[in-house]
């Protein structure tokens, strides 16, 4: 996974200007033994994409990415480890998209697919869709709301995803013009009390003068897109408890409370590294002086 971190942080750039990653639908498919379809919609200002080449890579968990085959002028050419007939490629220039099918998914063709092409000298590389290959079919979010609490001078927004499956969401903050990145914190999705439901929340920290400000929590998962408006489902709550009474989630509290371990195990190892650097230099400076007389 890293190093397609790196191919597409070296990959954003051309010639000083960073460059439009492709954005690819849904963010995951859940199948078996059915056909999987894929869209990569290209991020490019010129008008004609057909000369464009499409490459299709595939990253199983914990492993490097493979190239699995790629599109030029109509014709598809597939690596050799990959089974030629399974594939399928389409490229509709209209609305410069490219769309790979995957016919009969096996388990092994469980893995995430990125689509990438050149532009300049740059490789640029799409959002990725994960393949995930179950019996058990998607279900939306069965809860989704917004929660705010004030403190001092600022506004808190919690943005909770309750009861999804599969675990692959695409959570985003807008307001009326565009999407808001700065003081935002996204959680990691966590499992509900059953094993095959997950769930998610996202916050949002603004200045108390902007209460009338209407900000928007957005969601892509498999199943639906939402956009929860912050002046509308928000919930308010009573300004004497706190944000972990607020919340009243178990699991977030226990993600809250694994987070501070962490912070405290560090601390503590930076304590002791300390305390046996001097140790050491005492012991050292000991060492010298005994050898000195």
């Amino acid at each position: 996974m890293l190093l397609l971190v790196v191919l597409v942080a070296t990959a954003s750039w051309s010639y000083g200007f960073a460059q439009e990653i492709p954005m690819q639908s849904p963010i995951s498919i859940t199948k078996f033994q059915k056909s999987a379809r894929m869209t990569c919609e290209i991020q490019t200002s010129k008008e004609n994409v057909d000369g464009i080449v499409i490459h299709w890579y595939k990253q199983k968990e914990g492993e490097a990415p493979e190239r699995l085959l790629f599109f030029s002028q109509g014709k598809v050419t597939t690596e050799s480890a990959f089974q030629v007939n399974r594939y399928m490629v389409e490229r509709i220039s209209v609305q410069k998209q490219c769309v790979l099918t995957i016919k009969d998914v096996i388990p092994d063709d469980a893995a995430t697919y990125y689509c990438a092409y050149w532009d300049h000298y740059n490789k640029v590389f799409g959002s990725g869709t994960k393949l995930i290959v179950s019996e058990k079919g998607s279900s939306p979010p069965a809860n989704s709301e917004i929660l705010q609490k004030k403190h001092e001078n600022q506004i808190i927004y919690v943005c909770l995803i309750e009861k999804f499956y599969p675990e692959v969401i695409r959570v985003t903050w807008t307001d009326d013009e565009k999407e808001v990145t700065d003081n935002v914190v996204k959680g990691d999705t966590w499992q509900s009390t059953k094993e095959d439901e997950y769930s998610i929340a996202s916050w949002l920290t603004v200045p108390a003068e902007n209460k009338d400000k209407k900000y928007y929590c957005k969601y892509e998962h498999e199943e639906e897109k939402a956009s929860l408006p912050t002046q509308d489902s928000v919930k308010t709550a009573p300004q004497e408890e706190d944000c972990g009474t607020v919340f009243n989630r178990d699991q977030l509290m226990h993600r809250t409370a694994y987070l501070v371990y962490i912070i405290l195990l560090l601390k503590s190892s930076m304590y002791y590294l300390l305390i046996l650097f001097f140790i050491y230099r005492m012991w050292a400076s000991t060492k010298y002086q005994g050898k000195k007389a």
